[in-house]
């Protein structure tokens, strides 16, 4: 074939959005002899659409200086600015604000030259945005709206309208942002908006649904993006940080297995760069080894995090609780509440801070922590999420207080909303301090049954730190209800199943558990019974009558 035909397979291919045989065909084309600037722009955005950053921002330079030498500086200030753009947000700062820079200058140069104008002023306004003043963000970006309204330019209309909705939110224009960024919303995918821009926005509405305990509206644009991508096999995500936002998404959903690989593509994309966005990664990653119960892996990735410039709070506070450390961990809470930027970053840290204060036995700092907590639920933006985390902080000091009952009304409370929220994990956690309330007001039944619901969603979920707190509980229910050798019900039923000579497997087949969970069951009757083997725990299970 010759350089045009395999130029116009490529075309046609990535008009029909497959993205990987478009790609190959330009390549292919490039490779044999000179293609134009117009096609070495849509093999830079193939190459980034395929997660081939460090290509595209090549296959851009290239078309940047094409473009130059075809008299075009319009389009050659863009390609300028999206080589600046990719790098910006990898973290590649100061080769970022040459090419950012080298946009501007021609931006300047070109007195009404259409949108470039508009697209050079967005980096500035990021800049306000980040850097707390929002005031002078929104400014920008209205501006930069301006000119993509004035140019009828669709993507820098909603690269400026996702701006403007993030800086009305941290103006405290909370609900009117989320407004204006659900009326955004609905018309990406729809062909009307770019790729690169369409995924940039995705990803930054979703951040900042996270960042306000919106997990509800999270979920719900991460599905959209998905079955957006679903449509575009050959698609990948645009920014770490959406993969990362990705895999928070997935750890709620119970997806732990995919959350963790979605956390360790951010890292991989993110290889070379030093910033929040990799500490963020990293972050992410340790949560997940925490609930896990790999505690080594979370000490690391936690490290890791700081090392990125990230502050590790208040999940390495948690890893010290689950270490048994609640005092180290308690002032490592007071010192990072007392160092919080702003309300919304202090707010973040107030629930596990009610969690850790108790363990160390402070219950007065944990109500104050906890009556902060419910004043942000208060507002009329709140979440349902957040306003479920205030009463679980709420329950959680009154049940220290041996209020059990006005505990367990505040507990169901957020219970019903983390499972209406499809929050298993958050469930879980919530059901085990249920059960503790229930049987503080002596419903030994009732708490039985909270107990064992937990504990199904910490075996089906792989929660071995939480597991470990379920089995602790356990032991004090079944004192209560007397189970044989201060056994758990769930270690008698393996129990049984071990003494008709059922494997490892076959129990954990028969009571849906993984083979690591009966394991560590059978670890904890040897020792509770003093029993040296399977076939002495068998004797044992008949002595008893328990089979």
């Amino acid at each position: 074939m010759t350089v045009e035909e395999l130029a116009d397979l490529g075309r046609q291919a990535l008009a029909r959005k497959e993205w990987a045989a478009g790609y190959a065909d330009l390549h292919a084309a490039r490779l044999r002899g000179d293609i134009g600037a117009e096609d070495l722009r849509e093999l830079a955005r193939a190459a980034f659409l395929l997660g081939r950053d460090d290509e595209g921002c090549q296959l851009f330079d290239e078309a940047y200086h094409a473009f130059e030498a075809a008299g075009d500086p319009e389009q050659a200030g863009r390609c300028a600015f999206w080589v600046g753009f990719s790098l910006l947000n990898r973290g590649h700062h100061a080769e970022a604000g040459g090419w950012l820079a080298r946009a501007q200058r021609i931006a300047e140069e070109q007195p009404g030259s259409g949108a470039l104008g508009g697209y050079v002023a967005i980096p500035h306004a990021m800049r306000a945005l980040y850097t707390g003043t929002p005031d002078a963000a929104f400014e920008a970006f209205a501006g930069a709206l301006s000119t993509g309204e004035q140019c009828g330019d669709k993507d820098l209309i909603a690269l400026a309208t996702v701006g403007m909705g993030e800086a009305m939110a941290r103006q405290g224009r909370v609900a009117a942002g989320i407004a204006l960024l659900d009326e955004l919303m609905l018309s990406m995918g729809d062909g009307t908006v770019s790729e690169i821009p369409t995924g940039i926005v995705y990803c930054v509405v979703v951040g900042l649904c996270e960042e306000r305990f919106d997990v509800g509206r999270a979920a719900e644009w991460t599905a959209a993006l998905d079955r957006w991508r679903r449509q575009q096999p050959d698609l990948v995500a645009f920014r770490a940080e959406c993969q990362v936002h990705r895999s928070q998404v997935l750890q709620r959903r119970g997806s732990w297995e995919e959350a963790v690989t979605e956390a360790e593509r951010a890292l991989a994309r993110l290889t070379g760069a030093d910033d929040a966005a990799t500490g963020m990664a990293w972050y992410q990653l340790a949560e997940l080894h925490r609930v896990r119960g790999d505690l080594l892996a979370a000490e690391e990735a936690y490290r890791r995090a700081h090392e990125s410039g990230l502050e590790p709070q208040p999940g390495l506070a948690l890893l010290r609780l689950a270490q048994g450390r609640p005092d180290v961990a308690a002032t490592a809470m007071r010192r990072a509440m007392a160092e919080a930027p702003d309300a919304v970053s202090r707010c973040r840290l107030l629930p596990a801070a009610v969690e850790v204060l108790l363990a160390a036995g402070d219950i007065d700092a944990a109500r104050r922590v906890a009556e902060e907590l419910t004043q942000h639920a208060a507002d009329q933006a709140a979440t349902p999420y957040l306003v479920a985390v205030a009463a679980t902080a709420r329950g959680s000091v009154l049940l220290a207080d041996g209020r059990a009952t006005a505990a367990a009304g505040e507990l169901r409370l957020a219970l019903e909303t983390c499972l209406t929220l499809g929050l298993a994990h958050e469930a879980g956690r919530v059901e085990l301090k249920l059960a503790r309330a229930r049987m503080a007001a002596g419903d030994v039944e009732a708490a039985q049954l909270d107990l064992d619901r937990a504990r199904r969603t910490f075996e089906r979920l792989g929660a071995e730190t939480d597991l470990a707190v379920a089995d602790e509980l356990s032991v004090r229910l079944d004192a209560a209800d007397g189970e044989p050798g201060g056994l758990t019900a769930r270690e008698v039923e393996v129990l049984r199943l071990v003494a008709t000579g059922r494997t490892n497997r076959a129990v954990a087949g028969e009571l849906h558990l993984s083979e690591k969970t009966v394991a560590r069951h059978l670890s904890n009757i040897f020792t509770k019974l003093d029993l040296p083997s399977r076939a002495a725990a068998t004797a044992y299970a008949y002595e008893h009558r328990l089979v």
